[in-house]
């Protein structure tokens, strides 16, 4: 296990991405051509903001509806300042690691440094790309959904099914999935900050005109299920809950920063929870407050009575054309890990990142990508399951427990200190609810599977 004393005899790294090296040592292509470090503190809160600020906010009234008003209020306020905290921890090691010269671009090595190899390649690395290639097929079934969506708003009794529209967004995913770097990204996820707030914006006011009209569904606040139903939709819940907040890809988000990094995160860590407590806790509210315990996995399905529309068309199309875009950014955000795997193992380092060398695999090898999780998407739509199963597996390992562990080891804290037993349990606090989440989310799967179908129209 290695652990790193503080050091003033070191200067902050530097990362040569056009010379391909970093403190000296060569990079491989991965590292190279994706994750350049050019980007500025503004272009990592729109990296974060995008990362954290998904449409699957819009399952957090459906979580809400499994928790009640106090439990569901208290998990919100909870998930946003332990994740805040996490994050900030997290970015403060890989502060320190480039202050010592020995600068940190990926989450698994991150883990190869303080944990040792075999946690990096054989157990961080692995999670992070399952979460993130996960996110990704969740994305595009939502982008699916989005897109079925409008259809139906337009036309009540069309008759396309939910995974045709999931290719055709898994095609227009395919040519964006393109673009050649993180830092590339940074003007599209500007947009897709703009966008979230649009959307969610939208959400607010659609659910809160419901709740106001003639048209409102009779509300009832009570948790449904009794005995151990209950308790597996509570901790179905907090999964999801900790999915909405759930990021993974902070150390490659910060390996986008230029030199010298110091304070930057931070900056871009504010920018980005300001979005993110407005939009999570108007959506949440709201559409809990608007639908109770009727409320779908998606709030925007309550927008809807059958195929009549409880709000006017044109409102409905443009939340959802608000949405269907944001989701594309994201979806962009979250292929860059497997995009980094992808160009390290087939890109060669030493050639031009745009010449025929590279540029051939890296569009078949991307293309490959967004054409597995499409058709994954397409076969198993089974939306608030699949949330609340990375939520569990994923999300709340890398975003809940690793940071604490990394930060302790890192900086050695007194063992008498706050710091030291608020981190170590908040760790122990959340395997615990990692463990029982992802017991919770199998077995509402299993209780799906009976019901659902392969490429079932949803």
């Amino acid at each position: 296990m290695v652990t790193v004393a503080p050091s003033s005899a070191h200067t902050p790294s530097e990362v040569d991405t056009e010379s391909g090296t970093a403190d000296g040592k060569e990079l491989d292509a991965g590292a190279l051509f994706v994750l350049k470090s050019k980007g500025s503190w503004l272009h990592c809160g729109y990296h974060l903001t995008t990362a954290i600020v998904a449409p699957a906010l819009l399952s957090l009234p459906f979580a809400m509806s499994l928790l009640g008003w106090e439990g569901g209020v208290l998990c919100l306020f909870m998930g946003g300042m332990v994740t805040f905290y996490s994050y900030n921890l997290l970015s403060l090691v890989l502060e320190h690691y480039d202050q010592i010269g020995k600068r940190q671009l990926r989450f698994r090595d991150m883990a190869h440094h303080i944990l040792g190899p075999s946690w990096g390649r054989y157990f961080v690395g692995p999670l992070q790309l399952g979460l993130c290639y996960g996110a990704v097929i969740a994305n595009a079934l939502i982008g699916g959904q989005s897109l079925k969506y409008i259809y139906l708003v337009s036309i009540p009794n069309g008759r396309m099914q939910l995974y045709e529209f999931i290719i055709i967004y898994g095609i227009f995913a395919l040519v964006m999935a393109q673009m050649p770097s993180f830092h590339s990204l940074r003007h599209i996820n500007l947009v897709s900050l703009i966008l979230c707030l649009s959307y969610c914006a939208c959400t607010t006011a659609g659910a809160i005109y419901i709740g106001h009209s003639k048209k409102a569904p009779p509300r009832d606040y009570s948790i449904s299920g009794v005995g151990i139903d209950r308790v597996f939709g509570v901790f179905n819940a907090i999964s999801i809950i900790a999915t909405t907040y759930g990021n993974g890809i902070i150390p490659e988000i910060q390996a986008t920063i230029a030199a010298p990094v110091s304070g930057k995160m931070f900056k871009g860590l504010l920018l980005c929870y300001s979005v993110v407590i407005s939009n999570y806790f108007s959506v949440g509210i709201s559409g809990y407050w608007a639908f109770g315990n009727q409320v779908k996995g998606s709030v925007l399905s309550n927008f809807m009575d059958g195929n009549r529309p409880l709000l006017p068309k044109w409102f409905l199309i443009i939340t959802n054309i608000f949405t269907l875009l944001q989701v594309t950014a994201c979806t962009l955000v979250y292929l860059q890990p497997t995009n980094v795997v992808l160009e390290r193992k087939f890109a060669d380092p030493k050639k031009d990142q745009f010449s025929i060398r590279n540029v051939v695999p890296r569009l078949i090898t991307r293309s490959l990508s967004v054409i597995i999780a499409t058709t994954l998407a397409a076969m198993l739509p089974f939306f608030g399951d699949i949330m609340a199963l990375f939520g569990a597996f994923g999300c709340i390992p890398l975003d809940f427990i690793l940071p604490m562990i990394f930060y302790n080891l890192t900086f050695k804290p007194s063992k008498k200190s706050l710091v030291y037993w608020g981190n170590n349990s908040i760790a122990v606090v959340s395997t615990i609810l990692s463990l029982v989440g992802a017991a919770a989310s199998l077995r509402q799967i299993v209780v799906d599977a009976k019901t659902y179908r392969l490429f079932a129209n949803m």
